[in-house]
């Protein structure tokens, strides 16, 4: 993809718009954040499995997924993001009007997205919880089945940067055992002491390569390069990872599936 497509991918990406006219949205409090009694819908990452509706089930593509949490349901369909008002009640969840993003995504399935944004949009949907999954059940039947998602660990995954100049090419990997960290830097390879504790990593300085690359890779080294030699703050978000450094500098990765 050129650079005049990739701008206007992501100006679509920002753009949102109503995928279908709602009758009216419940006020959302967040309800009792429950399908049961120690059970809670809210505040948990559920990845979409499957959607059954009309008799038809199809599967979720990766990254699929909804939170329901402070009155609103958030996630992606996908490829696309969307969000809508919700109230979960007990064992009810109430959806108002949903609106997502316009982006059409290569070998993402639309015709998913298209079933699971009406299954979500507009309606009270019946939740049954039971070890971890999460199941939705409308007033006609159709079904759409979550699991809870877990946070990709720390340690041993490979963690590429979304920096759009290293096109993935900066990347890193935590080794718990040896307390190191290593990998790309977009151009050079690095490697550091890293240590783990109470939510800071403390990296000791960056040994590298010596490799001339591209300007626009160098300035994304020297980015990279401001977290090495400190305690840089690090969250993790199911499959996303921040860092950020003292100086505040912030450096967002994705888990390498």
């Amino acid at each position: 993809m050129d650079r005049q497509k990739q701008r206007m991918t992501l100006t679509a990406a920002a753009m949102l718009v109503p995928l279908m006219a709602a009758c009216g949205s419940e006020q959302a409090d967040g309800g009792s954040g429950s399908a049961g009694a120690g059970k809670p819908v809210t505040g948990v990452r559920w990845s979409v499995d499957s959607v059954t509706a009309d008799g038809r089930t199809q599967k979720a593509p990766a990254g699929a997924h909804v939170t329901f949490d402070r009155g609103r349901a958030e996630g992606s369909l996908g490829c696309n993001n969307f969000s809508a008002e919700a109230t979960v009640d007990g064992d009810r969840v109430r959806l108002g009007k949903t609106r997502a993003t316009e982006m059409a995504c290569e070998n993402k399935p639309m015709e998913f997205e298209t079933t699971l944004a009406r299954a979500l949009s507009d309606r009270e949907l019946k939740a049954t919880v039971d070890d971890g999954r999460l199941t939705l059940t409308s007033p006609r039947g159709d079904t759409v089945r979550l699991s809870e998602a877990k946070d990709a660990p720390l340690a041993g995954t490979k963690w590429t940067v979304t920096t759009p100049d290293t096109d993935g090419r900066a990347h890193f990997t935590f080794d718990e055992k040896k307390g190191t960290v290593s990998g790309s830097l977009g151009c050079n390879k690095v490697q550091a002491e890293a240590t783990v504790r109470d939510g800071h990593i403390t990296l000791g300085p960056a040994a590298t390569t010596r490799m001339m690359c591209e300007d626009s890779l160098m300035a994304d080294e020297k980015t990279l390069l401001r977290l090495f030699d400190g305690q840089p703050k690090y969250r993790v978000d199911h499959q996303t990872l921040t860092l950020t450094s003292e100086n505040g500098t912030s450096v967002r990765a994705v888990a390498e599936r």
